[in-house]
């Protein structure tokens, strides 16, 4: 029988004591700003064994115990990716506090905003985190448990580097529970307002458990980390994590000769990392005839992955080596994953002409997902709704223990995104449009609040666009939504669920960013792209009501990935554009 009883950190101890003198990260030392390198120009590393790792962290979490740290209470951790974050990750944990993550990238407003409304007791972070605390002290009440990372000045509180100083001392054991707080972890806001997720015990054993099975990770990998919050997994699964030279909060610039430098020098097992990040590294591999000979596992997540990046992905690896594509969001990850080769030889025809991207199946029970008619109601009881049938495009509902039971930050978004089941369980809505095919895959076919509701019915965000993306012209394209036009007349005959959403009604409308070397260079040149696009449109059922196309020159991203689009300001740039405004929005990507 299973003890309820359980932390994620037992996982580092269970590594520290099979593997002690393993390497578990990895992290490139500078002098000043520039890489330090040894008198044969390699570059040079600090490096901890898993051992070092369990009792710093060990340490750590008896000082703040001592400081008063509760369970429950809860810390914002504000520190870069490297040593000091794992360790201080696992310290939190060993205390039972509540971790408070955010990512940096979303701006400094969003972010204390955030920080704001997890009302927090603490905050582990760098010097400047400390004067924006200091500045902003009115909205941190109760932040009382602060500790520094670097110089601490006049805020008081705990130093990291004292601390350090110290006798190794076990830290008390918090007797957390599975379904007790272990983390509070904010989305990205990139389709609306950034919300804390309740992260308890056991999603993050279920996490590392499926994440480690469906990729086939055992103790003695070697993981260069391109994303961080995966880097938090490699010290629970016995996997060395190297640290690249990068900022991870714009993988979209990482320099690829640091990149692989990195890859070259621990001869790396695996990665995980965004599409923006490997498409450099892939451009620049295949520019420079080299491969990666030691990378056997690779997972690309983020974002969608386009084909043409799976098949030049592959020149550069071994031909035995997969590469994944999972699918999840940071309220239920993971979900589902699939195979490139899976991808390209039995997916990527269906996609192109409008089937929505294929994310694979779902991942072992208890996890299940279902299909039901798409509404921006609240969903009471799961026997209030109808399912759909298998190849019908619905809303997606999902179950499991990967699963966050709520929002503690903006919680009135709970009403609307659980949904209580019969049988006691919860379900949780995704967000997410999509259908299941006779082989238990789910296709993704949006985000539900990028759906167009038209007359003739909704218009999905994914299908739509892959037909305007099979242009040799075009980079990417994002359905958008106009407002109707003031002598717009409905069609005859309308089905009642047209009715019933008629004062969502708006006009579709394709927007696409061309290659940089296909950029239409006057106005004529661009009446013909245009003319191509919505040819292209036309032919094809899901698109021929779409009659206008606009052209922008590079489209408003997310910070975090560099690769979703923010399809809401797009609307409002097409909308503006369409009354003869112009905005500053177009040539800049847009936060968040």
């Amino acid at each position: 029988m299973q003890s309820e009883y359980y932390n994620i950190a037992e996982r580092l101890t269970q590594m520290a004591k099979l593997i002690p003198n393993s390497i578990a990260i990895a992290e490139p030392l500078f002098k000043g700003k520039k890489p330090r390198r040894d008198h044969f120009g390699k570059r040079e590393y600090a490096a901890v064994t898993f051992a070092e790792l369990d009792q710093d962290s060990d340490r750590i979490a008896a000082a703040l115990q001592r400081y008063g740290v509760k369970p429950g209470m809860r810390l914002a951790l504000m520190v870069r990716q490297g040593v000091d974050f794992i360790s201080l990750v696992f310290a939190l944990f060993k205390t039972g506090a509540t971790l408070v993550l955010i990512d940096p990238g979303m701006g400094v407003k969003r972010m204390l905003a955030c920080l704001r409304d997890a009302e927090l007791d603490g905050l582990v972070g760098v010097p400047q985190a400390h004067v924006a605390r200091i500045l902003y002290r009115r909205w941190f009440p109760k932040a009382k448990y602060n500790l520094t990372v670097g110089k601490r000045c006049f805020w008081g509180g705990l130093s990291l580097a004292e601390i350090r100083n110290l006798p190794i001392v076990k830290p008390e054991d918090p007797q957390t529970k599975l379904d007790d707080p272990a983390a509070i972890i904010f989305t990205s806001g990139s389709t609306g307002v950034a919300k804390g997720v309740l992260y308890t015990y056991r999603m993050f054993k279920s996490q590392v458990e499926e994440i480690s099975k469906r990729l086939n990770i055992k103790p003695g990998g070697v993981d260069l980390v391109g994303f961080p919050f995966f880097g938090l997994f490699d010290a629970g699964m016995g996997t060395t994590a190297v640290i690249p030279d990068m900022d991870t909060t714009k993988p979209g610039n990482v320099d690829p000769v640091l990149f692989l430098e990195a890859a070259d020098d621990w001869q790396i097992t695996q990665s995980f990392g965004s599409p923006a990040l490997w498409n450099r590294v892939v451009d620049y591999c295949l520019e420079n005839n080299r491969k990666i000979e030691t990378l056997k596992r690779t997972a690309i997540a983020g974002a969608p992955v386009s084909f043409d990046l799976l098949r030049r992905f592959r020149q550069i690896l071994p031909d035995d080596a997969i590469i994944i594509t999972p699918y999840g969001a940071t309220e239920c990850l993971p979900l589902a994953a699939i195979e490139s080769r899976e991808v390209l030889e039995e997916t990527s025809e269906k996609t192109r002409v409008g089937g929505g991207v294929c994310v694979g199946k779902f991942f072992d029970k208890p996890l299940e997902g279902l299909i039901i008619p798409v509404t921006d109601s609240p969903i009471n009881k799961l026997s209030d709704i109808s399912v759909l049938p298998q190849g019908e495009i619905g809303e997606l509902l999902v179950s499991g223990p990967q699963c966050s039971p709520r929002y503690v930050t903006r919680v009135e978004a709970n009403e609307l995104a659980l949904v209580q089941g019969d049988d006691g369980r919860l379900w949780r809505r995704v967000g997410d449009v999509g259908y299941f095919d006779d082989q238990d895959r789910f296709w993704f076919c949006g985000r539900k609040s990028h759906r167009v509701e038209t007359a003739e019915g909704p218009m999905f965000s994914i299908p739509c666009e892959a037909i305007s993306n099979e242009s040799p012209k075009v980079f990417r394209s994002a359905l958008v939504s106009l407002p109707l036009p003031s002598d717009y007349a409905p069609p005859p005959n309308l089905s009642e669920r047209a009715k019933a959403f008629r004062e969502s009604w708006r006009e579709p409308a394709m927007v696409v960013e061309p290659f940089p070397n296909k950029r239409p260079e006057n106005e004529v040149e661009e009446e013909r792209f245009c003319a191509e696009i919505l040819e292209m449109l036309h032919k094809s059922p899901l698109t021929k009501s779409i009659k206008r196309v606009f052209i922008c020159e590079k489209f408003p991203v997310d910070v975090r990935h560099n690769a979703k689009i923010n399809r809401e300001l797009l609307s409002e740039w097409a909308s503006a554009k369409l009354l003869g405004k112009t905005t500053p929005l177009v040539n800049a990507p847009i936060k968040g």
